[in-house]
């Protein structure tokens, strides 16, 4: 993905090997290192989830709105971020949808909803994605799409309630199209970029097994989410928080969803 919140890009790079196997999550909240052959099947209790994501590196409260700036493979870009109103069941869960849009030179290029709901331990997870490439206002493209409990797709932790550098856990599955994986790297870090000048940053990097020698690197403080993100290994693109707007309790409607 673009940002903390957008559309879930397919990457790669760190450890490939030792990753072959799936996260196996013994409960609720709890993602454990991935084990060579062990299917990735997590259980879901939908009376542990709830609309109300509240964690602090990943707050998606109504009316919240991000806007970054960056570049993809030389194209200047704008992603926007907004929390909305909708809501759709999946696997018997309330999921809350996020919508992000990417522009370049004042044109819709992708479009998409992304479905997150928290568990009772404070990890948010990540339900699904209805994503939509355009070109001059028509799509082209839906590839990437997923909507966990559907075809064989699960959900994954986006964010987990407590950070430890520990051992990787699982951001989606849907096997062909959708392998997300992340680790956090450090609590410590810090970041300057023109939102402001951090410490305290929990920095994360994330990979997937469909897009070989990938590696993208997150940067997210407290309160606000994801500041920054580049991709560190095997291609070209940033983006950097230039607006962060908390918003008044009244959530984006978002037309066609």
């Amino acid at each position: 993905m673009r940002t903390a919140l957008t559309r879930r890009q397919v990457i790669v790079g760190l450890g490939a090997t030792a990753l072959a196997g799936q996260v196996r999550l013994d409960r609720v909240g709890a993602a454990a290192t991935p084990e060579a052959g062990t299917p990735y099947a997590p259980e879901i209790d939908p009376a542990k989830f709830t609309t109300t994501i509240d964690n602090p590196f990943m707050p998606l409260m109504a009316g919240m709105s991000w806007v970054y700036d960056g570049e993809s493979d030389g194209a200047k870009q704008v992603n926007k971020v907004v929390v909305t109103s909708k809501t759709t069941e999946l696997m018997g869960v309330t999921c809350l949808g996020v919508h992000d849009t990417v522009e370049e030179k004042g044109e819709l290029t992708e479009d998409t909803i992304d479905w997150y709901a928290q568990d009772s331990d404070g990890n948010v997870w990540y339900f699904g994605e209805d994503t939509k490439e355009l070109k001059n206002g028509k799509v082209t493209n839906t590839e990437g799409s997923w909507l966990a409990g559907k075809d064989g797709a699960y959900p994954g932790i986006i964010m987990p309630a407590k950070p430890t550098p520990d051992g990787p856990y699982r951001q989606e599955y849907l096997a062909g199209e959708a392998e997300d994986m992340a680790k956090v790297i450090k609590l410590d870090g810090t970041i300057s970029n023109s939102y402001g000048d951090f410490t305290d940053v929990l920095v994360t990097e994330e990979w997937s097994d469909l897009e070989p020698d990938v590696l993208e690197r997150k940067y997210y403080v407290s309160g606000i989410g994801m500041i920054s993100s580049e991709i560190i290994k095997g291609g070209d693109e940033h983006f950097d928080l230039t607006t962060f707007e908390q918003g008044a309790g009244t959530p984006e409607a978002t037309p066609g969803y």
